[in-house]
């Protein structure tokens, strides 16, 4: 960032992380797979729904910290990647934990894995978020740098 105003390609990369953890899991979660699925206790259900429509929230305010003019433009950068941290670190936090809870990160009648080879199969959301953190860390570089 200059001091003459945000750096134009940390935005959209804050953007795209952004919208990597709000948009995306909307579409993904509010359907069949998660908010509405037979299998889920209703409780489990309350709970994605939740944690999606908290994103999608967070994700309003984020972009607008992106994108709205203000003298503080350094600080709410800062302020817009230590969201993404904080959602992206969340996922990946319950990602390695799996096993102390006996979680599982996909479901028979939910979003399918990937076949990257005969012997990789790879969950979508793992793909996706790897790459939305990537962008953010690119993102955090730049900033801090």
């Amino acid at each position: 960032m200059t001091m003459d105003g945000p750096d134009l390609t940390t935005q959209i990369l804050l953007t795209v992380a952004t919208l990597g953890y709000s948009l995306i899991p909307s579409i993904a979660d509010f359907n069949k797979t998660h908010a509405t699925n037979p299998l889920w206790t209703g409780h489990a259900r309350y709970h994605v729904v939740w944690q999606v429509s908290s994103y999608i929230i967070l994700g309003l305010g984020v972009l607008y910290l992106i994108w709205a003019p203000s003298e503080d433009y350094v600080f709410r950068m800062k302020l817009a990647g230590c969201c993404g941290i904080a959602v992206y670190g969340g996922f990946f936090t319950a990602l390695f934990t799996l096993r102390m809870y006996d979680g599982r990160i996909a479901d028979v009648n939910g979003v399918p894995m990937v076949k990257i080879t005969d012997k990789i199969v790879w969950d979508l959301n793992i793909i996706v978020f790897t790459i939305m953190t990537i962008f953010l860390g690119i993102a955090e570089y730049r900033m801090f740098s």
